[in-house]
Order: structure tokens, then C-alpha cells, then sequence
């Protein structure tokens, strides 16, 4: 078990690199399929051996993950959608943590406000849109 405190936790390999002269966009497929779209600097691609088949973990911290109504008639420049159904709501005192499950089966896990749960009607089995920019995504390698 990784001992990681970000709740998104996705594990897949290098399928595509495309250099920058400071960022590299680095594609990730996962487990179950589906594609992250990263942004890491070319030093971090060096200082963890990441090419094409390296396996890595993509965390994604859950404030980082925001939610929109996939029905919302707005396009967003976000490089990750992922929509999904709603599978869990868990309020507390400020802030709620929502858990959505893609049609290819990955989880993820987004923290919204109070007032966000209640303006947007999120609920249990409610249809949702995670957006995550390709900069919110830290890669992890294993250790050698």
C-alpha cells in the first residue's frame, strides 16, 4: 500500500512524452484504460527516469479535482474530463468529500464546499464532471 496522503492514487504507464524546452507533456494510460494528460518539468522527467513504458503513480491532490454539471453548455480548457456518477456524498462542518466512478470504472475523490453541494444538487447517483488541469498532477516512479 503506497502511504501517500492524496486520496487519487493512479497507477499506469508512460504512453507518450512531447518535450517542451521547460515542461514536458507527459500521457499516462491507466490501469482501467483511461488517459491523464500531464505537465512536469523536464528535470523532473530526468531526476525519475520517466520514457515511454515507465510505470508511475499520478497523484492528484482532491481539492485539485473540480466538479461541473456535465450538462453545464460550457466548455472547459481543463486537458482532464472525466465524467462520471456520483457514488458517495460525505458532508462535513465546511467542506464535502465526493466520490464519482467513471463508465470505465475509475474512482475518483473531489472536496467541494458546503455551498457547492447544495448550488449544483450533488447527490448520490447524480451524473458529474471532474476537471483536472494536466499541471494538478503529480507523477511518482518506484524507487530502484
Amino acid at each position: 500500500m503506497q502511504k501517500v496522503s492524496a486520496r487519487n492514487q493512479l497507477v499506469g504507464k508512460v504512453s507518450a512524452i512531447f518535450e517542451g524546452s521547460v515542461n514536458n507533456e507527459v500521457i499516462v494510460t491507466l490501469d482501467n484504460g483511461d488517459e491523464l494528460v500531464t505537465v512536469i518539468t523536464k528535470q523532473s522527467c530526468s531526476t525519475l527516469d520517466i520514457a515511454i513504458g515507465t510505470k508511475v503513480m499520478a497523484i492528484i491532490k482532491a481539492p485539485w479535482v473540480v466538479l461541473a454539471s456535465p450538462d453545464c453548455q460550457w466548455q472547459f480548457s481543463a486537458r482532464n474530463q472525466f465524467e462520471g456518477t456520483i457514488t458517495s456524498v460525505m458532508e462535513g462542518a465546511v467542506n464535502s468529500t465526493i466520490h464519482f466512478t467513471t463508465s470505465k470504472g475509475l474512482t475518483l475523490c473531489a472536496v467541494v464546499t458546503n455551498e457547492s453541494v447544495e448550488g449544483m444538487g450533488l447527490e448520490k447517483g447524480k451524473d458529474i464532471l471532474g476537471l483536472v488541469k494536466a499541471s494538478s498532477i503529480i507523477l511518482a516512479t518506484e524507487k530502484h
